[in-house]
């Protein structure tokens, strides 16, 4: 339980996928102009970091490594389907995508309007399968630690998206140079919030 735990924390604050990876930057500083998307985005990215990392858990360990096969008999012992990661992690993530889409579709079409063409392209989010290929590099030993990451990374992300939507709708009545003005005092805050996460490293898990 403890392991779990420092998982989920870990995720994050400490290798937030946002800040220490850099993943998922496209639909963070698109849908960063105002808090409102930016919660609903990072509600669905949690949905989908919580259920596509889980089950491409069981598919790489049960489906695709090497020897996962052998609850079918001692011939398929030896049968190795893991070059077959990234298409099927993909399939799975799109999979879960379009359902969260006709969910926000059907519930708040306001919301599923102000997101436009960046709900569908959670299927393309590096974020989303960086948390699956993460979980597959570090070989997490049970479920319950993929599903821990999974929550914890999409938290992560979400926290990101919400604190730089806040600080953009503070300081777009600022005096900022007109050079840096949009994306350039983006990309400016990201970096000082990246180091000041860098803080959390501090932390002995």
């Amino acid at each position: 339980m403890e392991n779990i735990f420092n998982i989920f924390i870990k995720s994050i604050f400490i290798e937030n996928m946002i800040f220490a990876y850099f993943l998922g930057m496209c639909s963070y500083l698109a849908v960063s102009k105002t808090l409102k998307t930016s919660v609903g985005l990072g509600v669905a990215v949690i949905f989908v970091m919580v259920v596509t990392v889980p089950v491409d858990y069981l598919i790489h360990n049960y489906l695709l490594r090497e020897g996962a096969l052998s609850w079918l008999g001692d011939s398929f012992a030896n049968v190795d389907l893991s070059f077959l990661s990234f298409i099927m992690f993909i399939a799975v993530i799109a999979s879960i995508v379009q359902l969260v889409e006709m969910i926000v579709e059907k519930f708040s079409p306001a919301l599923y309007n102000s997101l436009g063409i960046f709900l569908p392209l959670i299927a393309v989010n590096c974020a989303i399968l960086g948390g699956s290929l993460f979980m597959q590099e570090r070989d997490y030993g049970s479920i319950a630690e993929a599903t821990a990451f999974g929550f914890g990374s999409g938290i992560g992300w979400f926290l990101a998206i919400v604190a730089i939507a806040a600080i953009r709708e503070k300081i777009r009545y600022s005096n900022i140079p007109k050079p840096l003005r949009g994306l350039g005092i983006a990309f400016i805050v990201t970096g000082l919030m990246a180091i000041a996460f860098m803080s959390f490293m501090g932390i002995k898990l």
